[in-house]
């Protein structure tokens, strides 16, 4: 991997590796003061990588330059999950996995309430008195079509509630209580999520090096 400080975001197109328009709008926003058009994969029909990596960071540059390579752009990808201690620092990388229906569970795709309800189930089973404290991380990963890459990497810590709360996140937005305050990432307006959440710490990474901000 390169020195993230050998290469440079220019204003133009920016393919977020995603198929998530929540993610899409989150990232845009955060991009947006820099000039750049950002795509999603999605969008350009571009298939959804297999994740195969044992970390955030490999599997960040498996869907970075597999949308890189595939658009002739540069792409920016996250890989992001929650971390519950309790649980031996599961889901972790497999934060989506826990969302995806089984043959069982109705029609395929990803059900976040369902996931969002195994990590409860599973604390619940471990006693009233079972530490809630758990953390997201998120590492952002561009890649140039010619193979050169970047890493970021961010944290938010808090503790999970239940039942969950608010509508104005995704994900495990609704049971996770960043340190420090009393509302879940779905209850925070998007502008003060933006301001601690893993994704933005992870942010403030990427624009240092990349704009100088």
């Amino acid at each position: 991997m390169s020195d993230p400080a050998a290469r440079r975001l220019s204003s133009g197109k920016l393919v977020i590796a995603t198929h998530n328009a929540g993610k899409l709008k989150e990232i845009a926003g955060l991009l947006e003061p820099y000039g750049l058009d950002c795509i999603s994969a999605g969008s350009l029909g571009l298939p959804e990588p297999a994740e195969t990596g044992e970390t955030f960071v490999a599997n960040a540059l498996i869907k970075a330059r597999a949308a890189a390579q595939a658009s002739g752009l540069p792409a920016l990808a996250d890989d992001s999950g929650l971390s519950v201690a309790a649980l031996g620092g599961r889901p972790g990388v497999y934060t989506a996995d826990w969302a995806e229906r089984q043959w069982f569970e109705g029609e395929p795709g990803r059900d976040w309430y369902m996931a969002m309800g195994k990590v409860e189930g599973l604390l619940q089973a471990q006693g009233p008195e079972t530490p809630r404290d758990c953390w997201f991380s998120c590492v952002l990963a561009i890649a140039w079509p010619d193979g050169e890459s970047a890493v970021y990497e961010g944290r938010a810590d808090g503790t999970l509630t239940w039942p969950p709360r608010g509508t104005m996140g995704f994900g495990y937005d609704p049971v996770f209580v960043p340190q420090g305050h009393h509302e879940t990432f779905a209850e925070l307006r998007p502008a003060d999520k933006h301001a601690i959440s893993h994704r933005a710490d992870a942010f403030a990474r990427l624009k240092a090096e990349q704009f100088g901000a």
